[in-house]
């Protein structure tokens, strides 16, 4: 297998802003991911307005048997898709608050490898740690979700690392919001429109499967 390595971008840097776009626009498959509290709605939108990506939220809910099914199911979609996905976030927020992930490194690996042959790349957004806890923090989080924050971020930043050895991945920085609106529930953007995320419900009971991902220390 050929060895990858993740590319980091800013968008409101132009040059990167034109890399990115450049980026989504020679593929057919974006897997997008971030901590939480980082918000992605906004690059969502931008991919089904301007470059007519299906845009799709992934259930949490995972069948306990093969839970990646619903990730590989979603591949099969005829055209350009962009999921909003939590399988890297399983293989992170599974160590940190249950001591063992959903989803196996084979299971990520394997998935990885099905969306590099879709033409594909994960898109991994970020945001600064004070930022997230800001934001996690005004929406009422408990001190044990605002002391992971640190962990989690590291954690994803190590996950990303780990998939880029079998399929691209690109690092993007949070947008900055055009004014205290934007976000997440905000009135869209001049030229852009909302977009409606379809959630696919696979809903079983979860088992216990145990992740090599490393467990935080202070998890509750």
């Amino acid at each position: 297998m050929s060895s990858l390595h993740p590319i980091r971008v800013a968008p409101e840097r132009r040059e990167d802003g034109m890399k990115l776009q450049h980026a989504f626009a020679q593929r057919r498959t974006l897997i997008v991911e971030g901590c939480d509290g980082v918000r992605r709605d906004g690059l969502l939108s931008r991919l089904a307005d301007r470059h007519g990506f299906a845009v799709t939220r992934a259930s949490p809910d995972l069948p306990h048997l093969d839970p990646v099914r619903p990730y590989r199911e979603l591949l099969q979609h005829e055209g350009s898709l962009a999921v909003d996905a939590g399988l890297v976030g399983e293989l992170v927020y599974g160590p940190l608050r249950r001591g063992h992930s959903r989803v196996t490194w084979i299971q990520a690996f394997d998935f990885a490898e099905a969306v590099a042959e879709r033409d594909g790349v994960f898109v991994h957004v970020t945001a600064p740690a004070t930022v997230l806890e800001d934001r996690l923090a005004a929406r009422g989080a408990g001190a044990a979700d605002l002391a992971e924050i640190d962990a989690a971020l590291t954690s994803f930043d190590q996950a990303f690392r780990t998939l880029a050895q079998h399929a691209p991945v690109v690092t993007v920085d949070e947008e900055p919001p055009m004014d205290p609106g934007s976000g997440p529930g905000a009135e869209p953007g001049p030229g852009e429109t909302p977009v409606t995320l379809e959630t696919a419900s696979f809903a079983r009971r979860l088992p216990r499967i145990r992740s090599p991902v490393r467990r935080y220390a202070g998890n509750r």
